[in-house]
């Protein structure tokens, strides 16, 4: 991926944490998604859970002048730490690249009063978010929604078949937030509902997608595996506290795979798990 690339697209976005390699680093990963989504100057695009616009960037900085970028989220712009979502992507659309992009938050997208005209965009991107929705019914829903509004869907989240001992500790992470989960009836966790691949197939074939390439990507200098660690082993006491109705067995089941993660950390290099993503029409 061509540094130049990088640094441009870099210069259109806040570097909250004062470390501009962190941001590149996230760039280059989104860079060779797009890459392999297709996305061509002129596009129309419309991204479902832009968040604080990593990918958002990517996509306005490709599709060029002449093309747009329309992003969705249901979380409402003062949601997010240091920089809320509204503070990211206000500095975003104030770049050069910034008058391609249209960004809606506060927005449920299953909301009947929610619409676009049919095949208005020319590619609808889901990348790293399907996570944050409650259950597979949700992602269904979302999934055959989208389908009357394009004819391409373009799709990302993390690859769960772990591809090296590195990548456990980060799926470890997961898989045990994916549990409190379960006993949850609201949240604001980063992982609300664990996807493998084998079931976003299923639910994108199901939702009427018809999946036309997929591939795992690896990008290891992620820092994403260090954070999802970091905050299950800070916040792992506090959960087990205030989730409800946990039986004691899984409590004790939780508390043992926390052992693990600390022992897995001390003993294995932390590497991000992969992505899985495709491309459907």
């Amino acid at each position: 991926m061509s540094a130049n690339i990088i640094d441009e697209v870099v210069d259109c976005m806040p570097t909250s944490s004062g470390d501009i390699n962190i941001q590149k680093v996230q760039t280059e990963h989104r860079l060779k998604l797009a890459d392999f989504w297709g996305i061509k100057k002129g596009l129309k695009v419309l991204e479902i859970g832009c968040g604080q616009g990593d990918t958002t960037a990517v996509l306005a900085f490709l599709v060029g002048e002449k093309g747009f970028v329309h992003g969705i989220d249901i979380a409402s712009p003062d949601y997010g730490s240091p920089l809320t979502l509204g503070e990211s992507i206000n500095y975003l659309k104030k770049s050069h690249i910034g008058n391609r992009i249209k960004i809606d938050f506060d927005m449920d997208i299953l909301s009947p009063s929610f619409e676009f005209p049919e095949n208005y965009f020319d590619s609808i991107i889901l990348s790293h978010s399907s996570w944050y929705l409650k259950s597979a019914e949700e992602l269904h829903d979302i999934l055959k929604k989208l389908r009357r509004w394009g004819n391409k869907l373009c799709f990302a989240e993390w690859d769960s078949g772990i591809k090296s001992v590195e990548q456990y500790p980060h799926f470890l992470s997961v898989l045990i937030q994916a549990q409190y989960e379960c006993f949850k009836t609201t949240s604001l966790s980063n992982v609300r509902t664990l996807f493998t691949p084998q079931d976003i197939r299923k639910i994108a074939e199901s939702a009427g997608w018809d999946i036309t390439a997929e591939k795992s990507i690896n990008s290891p200098e992620l820092q994403d595996g260090k954070w999802e660690i970091e905050q299950v082993l800070a916040n792992f006491h506090e959960e087990l506290k205030t989730v409800e109705n946990m039986p004691a067995k899984m409590a004790t089941l939780i508390k043992s795979q926390i052992n693990l993660l600390e022992s897995a950390i001390i003993t294995t290099a932390i590497k991000p798990m992969s992505t899985y993503t495709f491309t459907a029409e």
